[in-house]
């Protein structure tokens, strides 16, 4: 199925990873202050079109570094505040973010490749349909946590070279905003809503 054949309307959900995808990612640390953190280039321009498309956009992101005692729980949320201020003055718009601080070695349902952070933003926004969500991620357990949920995938980042289908995208862009100029360019989307 290619994206231009996709007709993207305001019932679809965007769901997203965070670290590596909205900002940048710390080799082999984590955002645990706002000075931290930094948005990709594109992203907040994307994010705004992202808002005039979907109906719902939902972060999910695993946080292991609570899990590992490097940050608390507070420290995440006020730079999630911090993010989405930021997001709303750039004229878009984050519905609910999603934060799974189990440890890796847990292997606990809430971190993806489990799907515990898609089935709470399932219970809180019932008008979610896996069937019309699209899940845009930077690592296999991204695309894996999307595939398990019936969602359509999107790996962020260099091209992707998985071997495994239950982990290898349907799509590729090197950034969400080429993403996002991808799909306005092949949809009436703006039109429909």
């Amino acid at each position: 199925m290619s994206l231009k054949s996709l007709c993207f309307t305001k019932d679809w959900t965007l769901f997203l990873d965070r670290d590596g995808v909205i900002n940048k990612r710390i080799p082999g640390g984590y955002v645990t202050h706002w000075e931290d953190f930094e948005f990709l280039e594109g992203v907040l321009e994307a994010l705004k079109i992202f808002t005039g498309i979907f109906g719902r956009i939902i972060i999910v992101s695993n946080q292991q570094g609570i899990g590992k005692g490097l940050m608390t729980v507070e420290q995440l949320k006020a730079v999630d505040s911090k993010m989405k201020a930021e997001i709303i003055l750039a004229g878009g718009w984050i519905d609910g973010s999603y934060y799974s601080p189990h440890l890796e070695e847990d292997a606990h349902p809430d971190r993806k490749p489990g799907t515990g952070m898609g089935i709470k933003a399932k219970a809180d926004f019932p008008e979610i349909e896996f069937s019309k969500s699209v899940m845009a991620g930077d690592s296999s357990s991204d695309i894996a946590f999307g595939k398990k949920l019936g969602i359509l995938t999107v790996f962020i980042g260099e091209n992707q070279t998985e071997e495994d289908q239950s982990t290898k995208a349907e799509y590729n862009f090197g950034s969400l905003f080429d993403f996002a100029k991808t799909i306005t360019q092949h949809s009436t989307l703006n039109t429909q809503h």
